[in-house]
């Protein structure tokens, strides 16, 4: 039983680790590699593609290279930090020249009423994640903070427990069992064969080491996630 529960914490504690660190790459760690921006999805005009809560992550790109059915994310007006996420639907040219881009959000019956122009564009779109703005938009600022020391407080205590298990049983282990005197007049007695070492704590030193740097990525995921919060509307 207990053999079966320590093999049972070590797939958890696999899962853990993969599943933390899986998040923390696509949602903070390959955008700073790739100098693209997060952004949380806010309202429903561009469903059913990207619904609220969708984390939108947008890479810069020539303005000439982006073309009709591109996604783009926006300033909604020019040099105010306030951004949208449209599908561009159609370009034009102004009197001077100048190439602009005719937007609309998907779920929206027409396009939106001012074209974007290139010092507008913050990016065209590269991947998003369903669900994960969620955590962003459900959270204040304070309580972001809070959920990273309490999380990660979490995860590395609780490695540290499995840790301190481990060696402790794995010390229990190497003592060999005291043997009965044998009087001089006796037969000699047949030994008994010493007990087995205790098996290892529930997760092992390895997987204990893991959870402790799930620990740790789940506090740079907290810190690093999208702030950045873009409408569809």
């Amino acid at each position: 039983m207990r053999a079966t529960a320590g093999w049972l914490g070590q797939v958890l504690a696999w899962l853990v680790i993969l599943g933390v660190v899986g998040v923390l790459a696509v949602a903070v760690a390959v955008p700073r590699i790739a100098g693209a921006t997060p952004y949380t999805v806010l309202t429903g005009s561009m469903e059913p593609s990207y619904p609220p809560g969708t984390l939108v992550v947008v890479k810069p790109v020539d303005f000439d290279q982006i073309g009709i059915g591109d996604v783009v994310t926006y300033q909604i007006e020019s040099g105010k930090p306030a951004v949208a996420t449209h599908r561009v639907v159609g370009e034009a040219n102004r009197f001077d020249g100048t190439r602009v881009l005719i937007t609309q959000g998907d779920a929206n019956g027409d396009p939106d009423p001012q074209p974007v122009t290139a010092v507008q564009v913050r990016g065209e779109l590269w991947y998003s994640v369903p669900y994960l703005g969620h955590v962003n938009t459900a959270l204040s600022g304070s309580q972001r903070q809070l959920a990273v020391w309490v999380v990660a407080g979490l995860l590395v205590g609780y490695a540290a427990f499995m840790f301190v298990g481990s060696v402790r049983d794995r010390r229990r282990g190497r003592v060999a069992p005291d043997l009965p005197a044998v009087p001089a007049t006796a037969a000699p007695a047949a030994r008994t064969a010493p007990e087995p070492a205790p098996a290892p704590g529930p997760a092992g030193g390895v997987p204990a080491l893991l959870v402790g740097v799930a620990g740790v990525t789940g506090w740079l995921l907290l810190t690093g996630l999208a702030r950045r919060r873009t409408r569809t509307t």
